[in-house]
């Protein structure tokens, strides 16, 4: 099974979405709701069962973050990129992407689940070392993901990073 498009799936994704989802608004706030479920998570020592009540907020701002945000106006921001990357990669199986790509992608993807492991025992135990480390390597897996599909996007589009991009572009052949 493909866990990225399932997750594509799960999230309910159109081209609409994607289009808004490319807002680096959209990126940033997703990428900042990662510390706020955590903070959920281990809020149970506080809160108890109402713990779940932030945590049912941050999932859901999750589902509706793709569509919060009014597609950008240039591309040309780090986030935008790998966003548009990303939806290379979805595609990949409809594209060639090159052997680098695909390696650094799965192996950013990999760290970025292992991450989940000391990740999940520090906040099933309540161990702010464990839950630092996880997260941090969690985070961090998924922060390289989405910068190496910044390079894909770059690549397969013979866009450069960082200059004005008015309209998305997914392929050298979208050029107008």
């Amino acid at each position: 099974m493909d866990i990225f498009k399932g997750a594509e799936r799960l999230m309910g994704m159109d081209d609409a979405a994607w289009a808004r989802h490319a807002n680096p608004w959209s990126g940033w706030t997703r990428a900042a709701n990662a510390p706020l479920i955590v903070l959920a998570i281990w809020s149970r020592t506080w809160l108890g069962w109402w713990a779940l009540v932030p945590l049912g907020l941050c999932i859901l701002w999750m589902f509706l973050n793709p569509r919060a945000f009014a597609p950008p106006r240039d591309y040309d921001e780090w986030m935008s990129r790998g966003t548009l990357g990303e939806r290379i990669w979805l595609d990949r199986a409809n594209r060639d992407i090159p052997r680098h790509h695909r390696t650094a992608a799965n192996i950013s993807t990999l760290i970025s689940a292992l991450g989940i492991v000391p990740l999940a025992y520090g906040l099933w135990v309540l161990d702010a070392g464990w839950t630092l480390a996880g997260f941090a390597l969690s985070l961090g897996g998924k922060m390289w993901f989405i910068d190496r599909m910044v390079w894909l996007h770059a690549d397969l589009s013979g866009s450069t990073p960082g200059t004005p991009l008015p309209k998305p572009i997914l392929d050298k052949g979208d050029r107008a």
